[in-house]
């Protein structure tokens, strides 16, 4: 089978970062599907993955797919030959920048209907990243209208997480702010259902405050948490949880939240798949359900980009795109 290997250590513009390569298919064992890959989108881990990569080592990239199961391990129980899913996968195995491709069925579920092969792949990482961001972390509950009156502060709101966190969020009856700073992506936050956009590069506390909220009932911040760590203890109400998903740059001081008795969550959508947690199979649930939310018109895929292709060259481009720091939404392989 096809497959695009990427450098170890490489930067994303290096000639030598990727390279197509022929490698043997997998088999299906166990509770695996293999899985005929349509398309692929690209997250901010892939490029991660592929710095931390030691250098001489090859890694097979990707973790989002839409596609077909082509076959189906002894023990599988809910998939057949012949579905079409979509699944983020496990991070401790190879990804899906391949023709072919092993995921167990519990982190799996079927791909919405009314959505595109494209569509469908740009969801998985994202949209289970922010459904357990917002109901299994910071412990809203995840029903329709069920938080009405309870506010919740997105930072980051125009990226991937982001924009599915805005549209779940809203769904369940949150007042969503969410922070966005140029003038596509705060259209992008209110077309998505924000009730309010602030500017990430003003002070969180006063451009909060600003637009009516003296205080919120809980944050979650998909990127730059340095930057706003401080103004985040100012702005959360007391014993407010705040959720988190990227790396600092430096150590930060904690007590800052200590006076309002603030609980930090963090969220790692590969840590059920990655340790086969008892409730592993709650990802697959979460997919199943936004599967039926996005055929009722209720959630909308948040692609923007599609390359055409598994070539090296489009994964490249869409490192290079990802790393640029501008992405709206999400970009997509399709093969």
């Amino acid at each position: 089978m096809k497959a695009i290997l990427a450098a170890g250590g490489s930067k994303a513009a290096d000639p030598n970062a990727f390279r197509e390569a022929e490698l043997e298919a997998p088999r299906a064992a166990g509770r695996d599907l293999l899985v005929k890959v349509e398309a692929v989108s690209v997250n901010p881990v892939d490029t991660k993955i592929r710095v931390r990569t030691p250098v001489g080592t090859d890694v097979v990239l990707g973790w989002d797919a839409c596609g077909v199961v082509e076959a189906v391990g002894p023990d599988v129980r809910a998939f057949a030959k012949g579905d079409r899913v979509y699944y983020a996968g496990a991070v401790n195995r190879p990804g899906t920048n391949a023709e072919y491709h092993l995921v167990d069925e519990r982190i799996v579920g079927r791909a919405p209907r009314s959505a595109s092969v494209a569509q469908a792949a740009a969801m998985p990482l994202t949209t289970i990243t922010a459904f357990e961001a917002l109901f299994d972390r910071l412990g809203f509950v995840p029903a329709q209208g069920a938080n009405a009156g309870r506010s919740v502060l997105i930072v980051g709101g125009a990226g991937g997480v982001g924009s599915m966190a805005i549209q779940l969020a809203r769904w369940a009856g949150m007042t969503v702010v969410a922070t966005a700073s140029r003038p596509d992506t705060v259209d992008w936050c209110k077309e998505l259902g924000a009730d309010v956009v602030v500017d990430h590069r003003q002070p969180l506390a006063e451009a909060v405050r600003a637009q009516g909220f003296p205080e919120v009932n809980a944050i979650f911040c998909t990127t730059h948490m340095e930057k706003h760590w401080n103004q985040m203890a100012e702005i959360i109400r007391p014993q407010g949880p705040v959720a988190l998903i990227d790396d600092p740059s430096g150590p930060l001081d904690i007590t800052v939240f200590k006076r309002k008795c603030a609980s930090i969550h963090w969220e790692f959508m590969f840590a059920r798949p990655l340790f086969e947690t008892p409730d592993m199979g709650r990802q697959g649930e979460i997919l199943e359900e936004v599967a039926g939310l996005v055929d009722a018109g209720v959630l909308r895929s948040t692609l923007r980009e599609t390359l055409d292709g598994l070539t090296a060259a489009n994964v490249q481009a869409a490192h290079v795109r990802q790393e640029s720091a501008t992405m709206i939404g999400k970009q997509v392989i399709v093969f």
